[in-house]
């Protein structure tokens, strides 16, 4: 009779481009399965996105100031070792033992990379290191895809494509933004590029969570990949820091101006800020073309009262951060 087999913990792998709504879905995600551990990889220093889970009791660990991309290699392996000695520790303690100490107990691991990460970094820990890949079972990798997406994006950013041409299943996200021009242009794109790969819809980031689910990693080639292949990225991250409220029309206002001013520039902006309007802070989310409809999230003791906008950019706007200054001072 052989060895025990070692009982492996499924890792649910989400990508895509910045702003296509990946933290959204991981909402909607956890939403139908709270007993799930989550990573979040932020590329900017000022994370934002574990802001839209506060609603949820989870495990959560947060790297940001990089991408889960080479450089971020190094640090991923221990956060995702921690976590199967974590789950271990759970499932060995005795039933009825109650620790209020002791971190929410999880089934399974969610990862979710930064915007401009190369998905296969991940892909290579999960499958080939030698002792994770014993541990953890990469069981599907989602890439959702805006259907407002620029269509420029899928010419000027290879990561944007290798989300795409990696993903297991594609969640088509925003369509509610979308024209019907918009949406057919898109599939026909994603016809072109990756004709057998599933896609479901989402709608105001709504999604059956069991279809996300549904689908299982196929084969992966057992070659190590070696991360000298990735194209360097030259995106920046700059953050804008508030410690009063504003007026969110005023601040709608002068941030559509900025979106206005640098096109090309700015690919995302997102934030929490406090406004005149409600004691609950404000949610902001944008891309190059436009800001979404901002969401109210429940008030927490921990928050602090400042505001934070997060701008990523493909190359430096010298005087990005003084216009966000001078204009956020008008909104007092």
């Amino acid at each position: 009779m052989g060895p025990k087999r070692t009982e492996r913990i499924p890792v649910i792998l989400v990508s895509g481009f910045l702003g296509s709504g990946k933290t959204t879905l991981l909402n909607q995600l956890l939403k139908d399965n709270p007993r799930s551990a989550v990573v979040i990889n932020e590329f900017g220093t000022t994370p934002i996105d574990q802001q839209i889970l506060r609603d949820h009791d989870i495990l959560l660990s947060v790297l940001s100031g990089g991408c889960l991309c080479c450089q971020m290699r190094d640090t991923l392996i221990p956060v995702l070792k921690n976590l199967r000695m974590t789950w271990e520790n759970t499932k060995s303690a005795p039933p009825l033992v109650v620790d209020s100490n002791q971190p929410p107990s999880f089934d399974r691991i969610i990862i979710e990379t930064s915007g401009i990460a190369n998905p296969v970094v991940v892909m290579d820990i999960l499958l080939h290191h030698h002792w994770l890949s014993r541990r953890l079972q990469l069981q599907t990798l989602i890439t959702t895809v805006s259907a407002v997406t620029n269509e420029q994006y899928f010419e000027d950013f290879p990561e944007m494509f290798a989300q795409i041409a990696w993903a297991d299943l594609l969640a088509i996200t925003q369509s509610d933004l979308a024209t019907t021009l918009q949406i057919d242009r898109l599939q026909a794109r994603l016809d072109q590029f990756v004709p057998a790969t599933p896609r479901i819809t989402a709608t105001h980031g709504n999604i059956e969570s069991s279809s996300l689910l549904a689908t299982h990693m196929p084969f992966r080639s057992n070659k190590i990949f070696d991360c000298q292949a990735l194209p360097e990225h030259f995106f920046r991250s700059d953050t804008v820091h508030l410690d009063f409220a504003v007026s969110w029309s005023c601040l709608e206002n002068a941030l559509q101006a900025i979106i206005k001013r640098y096109p090309e520039q700015i690919i995302r902006i997102k934030g929490m800020v406090y406004t005149h309007e409600s004691s609950e802070p404000l949610l902001v989310q944008g891309s190059s073309e436009r800001l979404y409809p901002p969401t109210r999230l429940p008030t927490r003791k921990a928050d602090d009262g400042i505001g934070r906008l997060v701008f990523i950019c493909r190359s430096e706007i010298s005087t990005l951060t003084e216009e966000v200054i001078t204009a956020m001072g008008k909104c007092k």
